[in-house]
């Protein structure tokens, strides 16, 4: 049997740890990478965005449904697109987890490669330089992300103004309908999650799944927006609906929205979360550049704080991890 058939529990920490390493490769921009007590980075400019993001076996994922590398690539991607919604570029990850002792290193190694590749993909030159191991009964995926900007201020979600444009860049609904697919198509008929077999799906569903399961924000067009003069952006992770209304709150503006700008099914691009995208605001007379597209304006403040099609929305208010747990139990 090889380490990687074997638990972290019968493996101990100093062999998990080392074969996690090995798959995440050499540290990119850290003057101290893994394996000291804490890493030392380098910015140039003295200005540096952090934040933090936890995914927990349960409400915010499945092992059913999920598999390491799933898990590894999601975990990096949902950090990185809020370091990008800051109009900064990603240069580090800090990766912690908890896990039971029963746990096959195999996931943790697999979730190394997805966390690797996550990076590279999404954010060239961005890696995992440090992170913790411990013990829990319930697998949980902490990171922290950490990012630098190249102009003099972060774009922020107070700074949407009246005759501003509003424009949005990546999927919205996508995620949402692959979390339905999940629930509808991958449960036993007790409820309890099963395999997914995609053998039975189109194109399309088989796409939204992905964008649930390996979601690919544009984590590069953060950096764009701040050169282009974006006046606010932020990450769309609880649906636009729900995260447009808190960039009029704090912005103290009202937002509408052209359902004819979100696509065959827009109820559910208002309502679905988890697809990252980057909703901006733009000042009216600037070009929107190349990768976000027009979905609708900044007013100025009404009686709601978002309209759609000029009426205050009243729909699904978006993602609420609480909610969303209590349902998926019954």
């Amino acid at each position: 049997m090889t380490n990687e058939e074997q638990t972290v529990g019968a493996l101990g920490e100093a062999v998990v740890l080392a074969a996690i390493l090995e798959r995440l490769g050499p540290a990119s921009r850290a003057l101290v990478g893994p394996g000291d007590d804490a890493a030392v980075l380098d910015a140039a400019s003295g200005r540096v965005v952090a934040t933090v993001d936890t995914l927990v076996h349960g409400p915010d994922f499945r092992l059913a449904w999920s598999s390491g590398y799933d898990l590894g690539w999601k975990a990096a991607a949902v950090n990185l697109a809020d370091v990008a919604a800051m109009g900064a570029r990603p240069t580090a990850l800090l990766v912690a987890l908890t896990v039971p002792d029963e746990t096959p290193l195999r996931l943790l190694t697999d979730m190394a490669d997805g966390l690797r590749d996550a990076c590279a993909a999404l954010a060239p030159g961005c890696a995992v330089e440090g992170g913790d191991l411990a013990v829990s009964p319930t697998l949980t995926i902490a990171v922290t992300a950490l990012g630098v900007l190249d102009r003099a201020s972060p774009v922020l979600r107070s700074g949407a103004r009246p005759g501003d444009v509003l424009a949005l860049a990546g999927d919205a609904g996508r995620a949402a309908a692959g979390l339905r697919i999940l629930f509808d198509r991958f449960r036993d008929p007790e409820g309890v999650p099963v395999a997914v077999d995609a053998t039975g799906l189109g194109i399309a569903q088989r796409g939204q799944l992905a964008a649930q399961l390996r979601p690919e924000p544009p984590i590069g067009l953060g950096v764009v927006a701040a050169a282009a003069g974006a006046t606010a952006m932020m990450d769309v992770s609880d649906g636009l609906a729900l995260d447009a209304s808190r960039m009029a709150k704090a912005s103290g503006v009202t937002l509408d929205l052209a359902t004819s700008a979100l696509g065959d099914d827009p109820a559910t691009a208002l309502s679905g979360g988890e697809d990252h995208a980057l909703l901006a605001a733009f000042p009216s007379d600037s070009v929107v550049p190349e990768g976000f597209r027009r979905i609708g304006a900044v007013l100025t403040r009404g009686d709601a704080d978002v309209l759609v099609d000029g009426v205050p929305y009243a729909g699904r208010g978006g993602w609420d991890p609480y909610l969303e747990w209590d349902a998926a139990q019954g």
